[in-house]
């Protein structure tokens, strides 16, 4: 079962992508409201998830910086990352994303990109 780890700023997102995750064989083993929860809560899990996904625009840290933080932890680290600016689509993927969600996506969407991560 993989394993994800969520950090959105939007507690509402949170419920419904763990709920459509847990219902497609994915296990939620952590989440994060804000970029400097998420590099605090990364650091701190003894095993680290399979996926993160990753929101931008959030407080404490937007979301390219925390990619770059999480990256520079562990570099094998599967980052999904997800944006209603699409002009920061190239550099999240440069900076080491291993997929682009455009916010609003639906669910099929984050399913095929999740299920994309072996």
């Amino acid at each position: 079962m993989k394993t994800v780890f969520l950090v959105d700023d939007e507690p509402v997102l949170h419920e419904l992508y763990r709920e459509v995750l847990i219902m497609n064989g994915f296990e939620v083993i952590a989440q994060a409201l804000d970029g400097e929860e998420a590099l605090k809560v990364y650091q701190d899990l003894d095993v680290k998830p399979d996926i993160v996904i990753l929101d931008h625009r959030m407080p404490k840290g937007d979301g390219l910086f925390v990619m770059k933080e999480i990256l520079s932890m562990d570099p094998e680290a599967n980052l999904i990352f997800a944006s209603a600016d699409t002009s920061v689509r190239e550099k999240a993927l440069r900076i080491g994303a291993v997929g682009f969600l455009e916010k609003p996506f639906s669910i099929n969407d984050l399913i095929k990109v999740v299920n994309k991560i072996s």
